[in-house]
């Protein structure tokens, strides 16, 4: 049976509205973390939040997608929580905002979260949540001469943010790449990228020990701000003593400063997402080194924490806290890091 593509998009968003109306009634019950007046600031401004003298938070790396009635071959826990859920997650955390990251590269996974709707459910919760795009560069032609300018200009005009999880597991600098990149630059939105330790077996971008596949973009494109994520693009924080560690998360002090810290030097337009294991690894592997760097690169790092499973831990969020109660990094770093950095590159 053909589907009628107008009935499909009425029936999602009806879906939608009922699942917000859904979410209020189980905050109002108490079946859902946080009380009742906890959830009515997820439709407020927030303004008003900061004022209660609680800090914003922006978090620029989470994923959701909504339910299926399909019962889908996953792990207990490893679903991606539904806009329901995620909502639930924030009020629990304290998380101010989240960017929601599509999922379009056939390399991750078997569920895939399109870019139209992230944007549909984002627009459900528009005080809350921040839509990136996600495209492929093997979308339209499968050319290194394809035309993507159409495309991101209409999901910007959508109230996209930027583009990004971007893992396509082909190399960073592979022809593909860099004719999207270009486009992306030239559109003037962020990209925010997942890098792997080899091709095959993996998803995110592939770049060698030392990042200099990364040099060459961040080179040749200088106004495209990147934001670099995954265990390859953290483990470089310090010395690789065997490159074989960058697929992980290398533990103890850091001896000796590594490629990121080079090129973060070098090259401002790349940015850090601190989130995920990779993430909270890099900054707390080494307390004092750590303070360090989020003093020298404050107006580059951003608060992340890549909730993606609906039973996940967010060790950002009290790392964070200590940092903040402990005064273990300036005021200023800490606001800029958890969501000034944020505000100021999204445009928020």
């Amino acid at each position: 049976m053909k589907n009628n593509p107008q009935k499909t998009q009425k029936s999602r968003r009806e879906f939608i509205l009922s699942t917000g109306k859904l979410l209020g009634a189980a905050a109002i019950a108490g079946a859902l973390p946080g009380e009742s007046a906890l959830f009515a600031e997820s439709n407020k401004q927030s303004a008003p939040v900061i004022a209660q003298g609680k800090p914003m938070i922006i978090d620029v790396h989470i994923h959701t997608h909504l339910p299926t009635a399909i019962n889908l071959p996953e792990a207990p826990g490893t679903r991606l929580p539904t806009p329901l859920e995620l909502i639930a997650k924030m009020i629990e955390e304290g998380i101010s905002k989240c960017v929601v990251l599509p999922l379009v590269s056939p390399e991750c996974r078997d569920v895939m979260v399109t870019t139209e709707e992230a944007v549909e459910i984002c627009s459900q919760f528009p005080d809350r949540l921040i839509p990136f795009c996600n495209v492929d560069p093997r979308y339209i032609t499968n050319s290194t001469k394809a035309n993507f300018i159409p495309l991101l200009t209409a999901y910007k005009e959508a109230g996209c943010k930027g583009v990004g999880e971007y893992f396509p597991n082909i190399p960073l600098d592979d022809p593909l790449n860099m004719n999207l990149f270009r486009q992306v630059e030239e559109v003037g939105l962020p990209l925010l990228f997942h890098l792997a330790p080899k091709v095959g077996g993996y998803y995110g971008c592939y770049d060698d020990p030392g990042l200099p596949r990364l040099e060459k973009v961040l080179k040749q494109f200088p106004k495209l701000v990147i934001l670099g994520h995954s265990q390859v693009f953290w483990a470089e924080i310090g010395f690789l003593n065997n490159p074989e560690e960058r697929g992980g998360y290398p533990k103890g002090p850091i001896v000796k400063e590594g490629r990121l810290v080079e090129l973060m030097r070098n090259y401002p337009n790349l940015y850090g997402d601190i989130s995920a294991g990779s993430g909270h690894n890099a900054i707390s592997r080494d307390p004092e080194f750590g303070y360090r760097f989020m003093e020298e690169f404050q107006d580059r790092l951003c608060f992340g924490t890549d909730y993606c499973h609906v039973v996940q831990e967010l060790p950002q969020v009290p790392y964070f806290r200590k940092l903040k109660e402990g005064k273990l990094i300036s005021e200023e770093a800490y606001e800029k890091i958890t969501w000034k950095n944020a505000s100021k590159l999204l445009n928020l």
